[in-house]
């Protein structure tokens, strides 16, 4: 077997197969790693490191062109996608399949409530909510969901949305469920679904912690030959590439706020340095450990990320944001349909600029997080697992999106502070800040929480490429942990030199859309994992 078995486990419903976990794989210079999972993945990065270092301006014009290609010609099957992630993890909370416990019948969480949420929101998206929660609502307000559709300042047709022109508040509800859209549920059922697959194959069947365990049900013991081997380094591929994005848009907003409170230069050199230095202090987390290093830095993001949210919900529109959380999840929920609609859309900037991104962006990271996720979820039933993992981040969003949003779109509509909006998108949040008494504090924290959700994004991520590359054992040497960590760094200052975060964009896009695939496939297997499972206790 893969691990040596839990008690919990029944040994009945584990797979027989003479495959263990590690088996393939050779010792290099005190590295685990699991041949050829991790030289071919270890070979490309290397080599697309370097190409993208010597062609700088080819590079550069290469992605900028890439991303808008492949979101313009697959933004359909991306939508579609997501759609059926979503249906399908609310059909296992309804059925009778949610009832599964993850790890055997007797399993118990390993992690309280606080802990296990605290992991799951700071790996899920926490760059990205301090990145895109002041910007994304002002950029909808200014464009398409204002009511109209708009193509370099100029209408072209109606937003799919209840026109809102001319009614400034109807304009405010779209843009907030246009941006909320982006963060519920649509990405957090991408999560589910793979976290669900590596935790249900590993904990109940007795398989390595890696994505090829979760197509046993379809591929059978092929999964111990080269379709195993590409799904795993396609999976290797697309965690390093959209880790890099996130890590791109966290330097990017990190270093605007220095900027901001300190005058620090926001310069190419100043990127690096900020990168290596945040990387270092991953490195510092990697060495101590899961419990002791991401466990930690979550519920310290947690804290802070509470803090600041309730810092502006006292000293902004304090009436504004309450009401906005209703009215803004009433919207969300009436118009889930026409946003998730891929077909006789008119709405591209929309459309392909954002929510196909966002999609890619979250499938390519969804290895990561799934294993992440799974790692710490061991212990709940499917129906409790899927509930939290869909549910309670959607309402986490629906809450950070409100709140500051809801007070930027105030600040610009309401009281005239257009240099907000009129702002880049990384500076945005500390601008608005300047209105709140106690700025410098609150910006300072705001940089500090940027700077942890980087930590806690790039020490998980390296969990995960370590478990994938080492052929699924849960604690493989350190070394190779730091190895990743280090290469992840490297790979999101390649691609800023390369072409901004543009190419990184490009590159989540690019890693994502294969693995739509992927992931729709994986759909079919859990179900047939979950219905064996079933039927072997029920008899």
């Amino acid at each position: 077997m893969s691990e040596p078995m839990h008690k919990d486990q029944d040994p009945d419903l584990l797979i027989d197969t003479d495959f263990e976990a590690g088996q393939d794989n050779v010792q290099v210079l005190g590295l685990d790693v699991h041949n050829p999972v991790f030289f071919v993945s270890a070979v490309v990065i290397v080599g697309f490191v370097i190409l993208t270092l010597m062609f700088g301006e080819t590079a550069s014009d290469f992605f900028n062109w890439l991303r808008p290609a492949i979101t313009n010609m697959f933004d359909w099957m991306l939508l579609i996608a997501g759609n059926l992630f979503v249906v399908f993890s609310l059909i296992l909370i309804f059925t009778p399949l949610g009832s599964i416990r993850l790890g055997g019948a007797e399993a118990r969480p390993d992690y309280g409530y606080m802990g296990w949420f605290s992991m799951l929101f700071a790996a899920g998206m926490g760059i990205g909510l301090m990145f895109f929660g002041v910007s994304e609502p002002l950029s909808h307000y200014a464009s398409s969901f204002g009511g109209v559709v708009m193509e370099n300042g100029v209408r072209t047709d109606w937003a799919p949305l209840a026109g809102a022109e001319g009614d400034a508040h109807a304009a405010r509800l779209n843009a907030m469920a246009a941006t909320i859209f982006h963060w519920g549920a649509h990405p957090w059922a991408i999560y589910a679904v793979v976290a669900l697959a590596l935790a249900f194959f590993s904990y109940n069947r007795g398989l390595p912690l890696t994505l090829r365990s979760a197509f046993y049900p379809l591929l059978g013991e092929r999964i111990w030959g080269w379709p195993g081997h590409v799904i795993d380094t396609l999976a290797v591929f697309a965690t390093l590439f959209g880790l890099a994005t996130s890590l791109g848009f966290g330097a990017e907003q990190a270093l605007a706020g220095l900027n901001f409170l300190f005058g620090i230069p926001v310069t190419e050199t100043a990127k690096i340095v900020l990168i290596l230095f945040i990387t270092s202090i991953a490195l510092a987390s990697v060495v101590a450990g899961l419990d002791a290093g991401v466990k930690r830095l979550s519920e310290i993001n947690m804290v802070l990320a509470l803090l600041l949210m309730l810092f502006i919900f006292f000293f902004g529109p304090t009436l504004v944001i309450m009401t906005g959380l209703w009215e803004n999840t009433v919207a969300y929920v009436t118009n889930i349909l026409p946003l998730s609609n891929p077909f006789g859309r008119t709405d591209t900037n929309f459309l392909q600029g954002w929510t196909a991104f966002y999609w890619a962006w979250w499938i390519s990271w969804s290895p990561f997080v799934g294993m992440f996720i799974a790692r710490v979820s061991r212990g709940r039933t499917v129906r409790e697992f899927i509930t939290c993992v869909l549910v309670i981040p959607t309402i986490v969003s629906i809450i950070w999106m409100s709140t500051f949003g809801g007070s930027a779109i105030d600040q610009v509509i309401d009281h005239g502070n257009t240099a907000v909006a009129d702002s880049d998108q990384a500076v945005m949040l500390f601008e608005m800040l300047k209105s709140y008494p106690l700025t410098q504090i609150a910006s300072f924290i705001g940089i500090v929480l940027v700077m942890v959700f980087f930590v806690t994004s790039s020490d998980s991520g390296s969990l995960v490429i370590d478990t994938i590359t080492s052929g699924g054992i849960e604690e493989p040497p350190v070394a190779q942990r730091v190895f990743w960590a280090t290469f992840e760094g490297i790979v999101a200052i390649v691609l800023l030199i390369g072409g901004g975060l543009g190419a990184l964009q490009a590159a989540a896009v690019t890693t994502g859309v294969p693995f739509a695939l992927l992931l729709v496939v994986m759909m079919w297997s859990i179900w047939k994992g979950l219905n064996e499972e079933r039927k072997a206790l029920k008899s």
